[in-house]
């Protein structure tokens, strides 16, 4: 479980995020979502360790995960950002490789070849494995920095908007495969997904976050949270959630 006390945190002077307490599931998928400017990308940074907050903590497992050590930080939490470089020339085997870092760094050991390999296989990039990264497609280019950070072998991954620009195909393979690396299990992940396309977190989200304006409107499961009401109120337009076939399904009123 990940646990959020009291977090506060400034940028510049401004606030940003205000007072934040939550617990998220340690296995299921989390959507963080949320109108423009509401504090997502910070709080994931929080998270992940990259951002200290001003005030509060961020425990994940039993480490204050501001407080660890780089090193054991990658250990606990890989984070794909918003922004992924062009890496000319590099291959897509040699992408996904860089989620072993933390463990050999710079000795692999055929278990973490093996690792690798089983992370390109999770995301279907075997047949891709010596293509160039700066030539693949945009979906299959976000299922390797995906790949990439499953690699990492780490109890959580977290990820800042990864169906951005991608066609509906691609957006709902990587959920899918997400989706199904958040189930109970031995190796289950607890998979943190901020994301603006509110079907898909209709449709995939076991837990939901909702911040607005930097404060914590919702911390439940999905049907608490992805509701006509709630998520008009959040994002100011009428909204309605529908069941379609036993799904939840958003529509602009």
């Amino acid at each position: 479980m990940i646990r959020i006390t009291d977090l506060h945190l400034h940028r510049d002077g401004q606030p940003i995020l205000h007072g934040i307490d939550a617990n998220i599931p340690a296995t299921g998928l989390t959507a963080v979502i949320g109108p423009n400017g509401a504090g997502k990308s910070s709080l994931l940074h929080c998270l992940a360790g990259l951002t200290a907050p001003d005030q509060g903590a961020v425990q994940v497992g039993n480490a204050d995960i501001a407080k660890a050590r780089p090193a054991d930080r990658a250990r606990m939490v890989a984070l794909l950002t918003q922004s992924t470089p062009a890496l000319p020339r590099l291959t897509v085997a040699e992408l996904v490789a860089f989620g072993r870092w933390p463990h050999h760094r710079g000795r692999p050991t055929r278990a973490d070849r093996e690792i690798v390999a089983q992370s390109m296989d999770a995301f279907d990039l075997a047949g891709l494995a010596g293509r160039r990264v700066d030539t693949l497609s945009g979906g299959q280019r976000q299922r390797a920095f995906v790949a990439m950070a499953h690699a990492q072998s780490t109890p959580w991954m977290l990820l800042d908007e990864p169906l951005a620009a991608l066609d509906p195909k691609y957006a709902r393979d990587i959920m899918d495969r997400l989706h199904g690396l958040s189930r109970p299990g031995p190796d289950a992940r607890g998979i943190i997904v901020v994301l603006h396309d509110l079907a898909m977190a209709a449709r995939y989200a076991d837990w939901v976050i909702s911040l607005k304006d930097g404060r914590l409107v919702g911390n439940a499961p999905r049907s608490d949270v992805m509701t006509s009401e709630g998520l008009s109120a959040l994002f100011e337009s009428d909204i309605i959630v529908e069941d379609l076939r036993g799904r939840p399904v958003v529509v602009l009123a």
